[in-house]
């Protein structure tokens, strides 16, 4: 490959520097275009969809949501492998990884925008970058962007009094089910990072890492984390490629995988649910506190993905799966159900789908 992919994003985007780390990582060589809103406009315009980031491949094609790129460039450029090499490491990586992108969302999301330092900083970076091409002072933009930030990503996202310190305490938790993990290797599941180490550097890299208050605490509870994300951000290709494919996912991570499993499948399972019913919310009770959400389409498909994933593997394979997630593996056996349509983005020149909203 000579001539550059086009990764259209923000520089504070979630998905976009899971994106960036990979394409780094695998060796694909890329030029970064900052996405405004009238580049947000074109980019759905091209492909049918309003999300961050997007991929303009050499031959003027696109590529949408950071998952489906990883899975594709897995298959097209086998070296340097950066999935694990058995049927159960894999699909290890890949809950991992849809955890990371889903359930960590919320937390991350909560960190920026429900502490003052924090929106304000946030704020005011994202309208000097997002909303560059808008017109107004900074200040009004900076605004802008916290009430709209505030309202999408706590209000409308479940965060109430009642449910705040439960999403903090994910944050929390998972450091600390992380932090001996990263102690005793350089990534999740070896000396190579894999799927899973992506997903995770979504919220690890732009929002923890480097969000003032989260920051503050991963620097004081959890300094081993902190290393891999520098670990994982300075990682060359060549450097990849000498260390050994990781196989399985080491027996240290069961207490993370335990816990993304009892939050993410019991999430996923109800929002499932409501879906295949036609309801817009999703209700159900977790961790002591009455959660409803509005549904989501898209992880009603996550949910249908590891289920078809889970059913492809041996009887063994699944056996040994439901010891390492615990209980809430149960919610992988339910049927795999047809969902609505336009429930997955889509490429090509369409009408734009709003519901993949999402930065």
């Amino acid at each position: 490959m000579t001539a550059p992919y086009i990764l259209h994003g923000l520089k504070q985007s979630y998905f976009t520097g899971k994106m960036e780390a990979y394409l780094r990582v695998k060796g694909v060589p890329f030029d970064f275009v900052i996405m405004d809103s009238g580049d947000f406009r074109d980019c759905g315009r091209a492909t049918g969809v309003l999300q961050m980031p997007q991929l303009q491949v050499p031959d003027g094609s696109w590529l949408t949501d950071t998952t489906a790129i990883i899975r594709h460039f897995e298959s097209a450029l086998p070296a340097p492998a950066l999935q694990p090499a058995t049927p159960v490491g894999l699909f290890l990586s890949r809950f991992v990884e849809d955890a990371a992108d889903e359930w960590l969302w919320r937390p991350a999301l909560y960190y920026r925008w429900a502490f003052v330092e924090d929106s304000r900083l946030m704020g005011r970076q994202l309208g000097r970058d997002m909303l560059s091409d808008q017109p107004g002072p900074l200040a009004l933009r900076a605004w802008w962007i916290r009430a709209r930030q505030r309202r999408m990503f706590l209000g409308h996202d479940g965060v109430t009094p009642l449910t705040a310190p439960q999403v903090e305490a994910v944050y929390k938790e998972t450091l600390d089910a992380l932090e001996p993990v990263f102690a005793a290797r350089p990534f999740l599941f070896g000396e190579r990072p894999v799927g899973a180490d992506f997903g995770l550097f979504g919220p690890m890299f732009r929002h923890f890492f480097s969000d003032p208050t989260p920051a503050a605490i991963m620097r004081e509870r959890a300094p081993n984390v902190l290393a891999w994300v520098t670990r994982l951000w300075a990682l060359t290709p060549e450097a990849a490629a000498r260390a050994p494919l990781p196989a399985d996912a080491p027996a240290d991570l069961d207490p993370f995988l335990r816990l993304a499993a009892g939050d993410h499948l019991t999430e996923l399972a109800a929002n499932h649910e409501a879906v295949a019913a036609g309801r817009p919310r999703a209700e159900f009770d977790h961790r002591g506190v009455r959660w409803s959400l509005p549904v989501s389409p898209y992880r009603a498909r996550c949910l249908r993905d590891l289920r078809t994933d889970y059913e492809a593997l041996s009887e063994a394979e699944r056996v040994t799966i439901d010891s390492r997630l615990g209980p809430a593996s149960a919610h992988l056996k339910g049927p795999v159900t047809e969902l609505p349509a336009a429930t997955a983005p889509r490429p090509g020149n369409r009408p734009i789908d709003r519901r993949w909203r999402r930065w």
